[in-house]
């Protein structure tokens, strides 16, 4: 009876564990059960004190980088020492898988990778047609051939063994570095976009969900049984979206926006300012609402600032020293909320954040969100060796 066929989609996730594909594929919930509420409190402390969130996760990043770069590695010489034309077979495979339709992420990154592409290189340069798959992997073969061969020309062969766990042999030459590094680079450019928008997506609802309950507002799942002092997430009306929704009394409410955006991006900032409508309506009671606008910074010669004066919204830079004071006076003014946090200076309010962001309760943030699923995360005995309060940041 003739051996069963390879499915091709196979022969390349056998070669990853269980364990790097689990991470090739992460979204938020599951980044904070790999880096711990621990190290997720310290990242949004330093955002409640004016750091940069892609300063503060960029261990984070670097290290998955890492690991799934190594495990690239892994792949493509466990690859070598099962078939010895697998360097010259896998640009097909890959083809071949991403020209099936029902592919799940990772199949289709890993595909992708090996062919030098990422999902945005695969939308603009094949335009997202199947078709042009084969066209492209004819010519991604015939240019690392001759650039290989060019190489080995003006320097001379490249010979060389990798051995895994004693037994496992991949033989090296030009082309099968230059394979491997090419979809190196391109894995690298994935994940970095990933988690630019895993992180930004997760941290813009915790950063919110501490800031209400740190000023002493209670989060609630709506639709709202109570009025007053209290606040959910990611609400969705009938018109657009907020990242959150403040009650503080009847008749009374703010809504939050909230977006890791730098100065590079006025255009989406703009779109903040103008978002929401002024009254909204919960049971038999209208809400008058202020808006508040949370930006990473805004650039010098800016309009939104001006714009949003005249929607009566507030803009606030995060990268503002201490720029939850700023939340607190904005409140003030607009709903007569008190909170001791305006009378603190710097010192004062970093010692309070401190303390404060230690009692948050980032797991119920984490539930409620749509895109990272009902996980309610459990902190073990964590040790906030990011910021002990004897410590001082550097």
């Amino acid at each position: 009876m003739p051996a069963k066929k390879k499915n091709p989609r196979n022969a390349i996730t056998e070669l990853i564990s269980a364990t790097d594909l689990d991470l090739l594929s992460a979204s938020g919930s599951r980044l904070v059960e790999q880096i711990g509420l621990d190290v997720v409190r310290g990242v949004v402390l330093d955002i409640l004190t004016g750091k940069n969130l892609r300063d503060s996760t960029e261990a984070l990043t670097r290290r998955r980088i890492a690991t799934l770069n190594l495990a690239m590695a892994e792949m493509f010489i466990k690859g070598s020492a099962n078939s010895k034309d697998f360097i010259h077979r896998i640009p097909n495979i890959a083809a071949d898988i991403l020209t099936n339709k029902k592919i799940s992420k990772p199949e289709r990154w890993l595909a992708q990778w090996i062919l030098g592409l990422t999902d945005k290189a695969f939308q603009n340069v094949l335009r997202d047609n199947p078709e042009a798959i084969v066209e492209y992997r004819d010519r991604y073969i015939q240019i690392c051939g001759e650039v290989s061969a060019a190489r080995k020309a003006e320097k001379g062969s490249l010979h060389g063994e990798i051995i895994f766990q004693g037994g496992q042999k991949a033989q090296l030459n030009w082309l099968w570095l230059t394979y491997l590094l090419n979809a190196v680079g391109a894995q690298t450019l994935a994940i970095r976009g990933s988690e630019k928008s895993a992180y930004g997506k997760l941290f813009e609802k915790l950063v919110l969900g501490s800031l209400l309950h740190i000023l002493g507002f209670r989060h609630i799942v709506p639709p709202p049984q109570a009025y007053e002092r209290v606040f959910w997430l990611s609400s969705r009306n009938e018109k657009r979206e907020s990242d959150a929704t403040l009650l503080y009394e009847l008749g009374k409410g703010v809504r939050f926006d909230i977006g890791f955006i730098g100065r590079g991006n006025p255009e989406i900032s703009l779109d903040k300012v103008t978002r929401f409508e002024r009254e909204i309506s919960l049971g038999r009671s209208k809400f008058f609402m202020a808006t508040i606008i949370l930006v990473d910074r805004v650039g010098a010669n800016s309009r939104i600032e001006r714009m949003a004066e005249d929607v009566k919204g507030t803009i606030i830079q995060m990268s503002a020293g201490y720029w939850p004071r700023q939340v607190v006076q904005v409140l003030n003014n607009a709903l007569g909320f008190k909170h001791a946090l305006m009378h603190m200076n710097d010192s004062e309010t970093e010692k309070y954040l401190r303390k404060a962001v230690k009692k948050v309760p980032l797991e119920q943030f984490i539930g409620l969100s749509e895109n990272f699923g009902n996980q309610f995360l459990k902190e073990e005995q964590a040790q906030y060796n990011l910021f002990d309060e004897g410590t001082e940041d550097e």
